[in-house]
């Protein structure tokens, strides 16, 4: 949609997603909690706390030369999955996604709590077991120890709380504000592949037999399975904070386009991305050539706006000082990094090049509260 005041520039935004800013999302809730939180902000400091709401994890002064960083992350049956996937996968993604908010902050996770609220139907059944098990295989995976939670029951859904505690070395911990205008901007991994597969999940259960169900998912669980079991970058966001590499990160979860608005918010800072460095997840590029589905045909037309907008690829989203790009590798912890734009000041906001056009880049990713209207 062209924006006539700005004949040079017009909007970047999903067909399928809503269009919008932060005003009025759960990031400005959150924020309206944060200041309502500063109240307390001189006695929290008194006991150590570094820094509170407004990243991916808290930081507070741990033991002996490190801080401690912790994250929350909540799981509700319906909104964030559904009881037809697999128990095992459930659990599994539920560690990951904290595990992800701990990449983030350059740290290395060490400890994790789980609490489950459960109808007294799933109690009684293997799947509440299912969840343990996929939980306790990620965080064997991921080398975390469970060391406590609670269980109670609810009235219908099953809801999820995974708490991670990890480590960083004092002062390491990477924030979502520290980037500056002349920072290079990079992602890891690939995009699209775990929106994609979401919208294949929830085709084929429309679907009435197990033949078409099939054919509609041949050639294409390496996205499905990017959606069901994401891969936390532990190792990579690790490295990213005890090198001093990147001067500010966030992790993936709702979106390209509305994680960067939300770096660029902490940072006080703008951004361009160019469209054509975005790594768009291969088998998503190429899916109407891998199924001649319908779906398939018209996920790959859709690549790029899944690669922004999508969600859940919990990959990472970081900053770099120039001076320290040119010590950055190609690869960190076994992943490739891309670079795919740059920091700029905030007065010329986030905007996306494509073929030689600025588009302003509109926060369009998941939003809870924006999705259930």
């Amino acid at each position: 949609m062209r924006d006539e005041r700005k004949p040079k520039e017009r909007r970047f935004v999903a067909a399928h997603s809503l269009p919008g800013s932060l005003n009025n999302s759960e990031f400005n809730f959150i924020s309206r909690i944060k200041r309502r939180a500063e109240g307390a902000r001189g006695a929290a400091l008194a006991d150590g706390l570094v820094h509170g709401i407004g990243d991916d994890a808290a930081v507070f002064n741990g033991r002996g030369l490190r801080d401690s960083v912790i994250t929350a992350d909540l799981l509700v049956e319906d909104i964030d999955f559904r009881r037809t996937s697999l128990s095992q996968d459930i659990g599994y993604k539920a560690l990951a996604v904290s595990l992800s908010d701990i990449a983030a902050m350059g740290a290395r996770p060490r400890w994790t709590l789980l609490s489950l609220g459960l109808p007294q139907a799933v109690y009684d059944s293997p799947f509440a077991t299912g969840i343990y098990e996929g939980f306790l295989s990620a965080a064997r995976e991921f080398g975390v120890t469970l060391i406590g939670g609670d269980v109670s029951r609810t009235p219908e859904r099953i809801v999820i709380d995974s708490i991670v505690v990890g480590e960083t070395r004092r002062g390491r911990a990477v924030l979502r504000s520290g980037a500056r205008a002349g920072d290079h901007i990079y992602v890891t991994g690939t995009l699209g592949g775990a929106a994609a597969g979401l919208k294949l999940l929830e085709h084929a259960r429309s679907l009435r037999t197990q033949a078409a169900r099939a054919r509609a998912l041949d050639g294409l669980a390496g996205l499905t399975r990017r959606q069901a079991r994401p891969l936390p970058r532990v190792e990579c966001g690790a490295l990213l904070g005890e090198r001093r590499l990147a001067s500010a990160m966030i992790d993936l979860s709702d979106g390209l386009s509305s994680d960067l608005a939300r770096l660029c918010e902490r940072s006080g800072v703008g951004a361009r991305v160019e469209a054509a460095r975005i790594p768009v997840a291969p088998l998503l590029r190429r899916a109407n050539e891998i199924n001649s589905g319908q779906l398939a045909r018209a996920l790959a037309g859709d690549a790029l706006n899944l690669a922004l907008h999508g969600g859940e690829d919990f990959e990472l989203l970081f900053t770099v000082r120039p001076r320290v790009a040119a010590r950055l590798p190609r690869r960190l912890g076994g992943v490739r990094l891309t670079r795919i734009g740059e920091v700029r000041e905030a007065r010329e906001g986030i905007s996306i090049s494509q073929a030689g056009r600025a588009e302003i880049l509109t926060p369009s990713g998941f939003d809870h509260f924006k999705h259930a209207r």
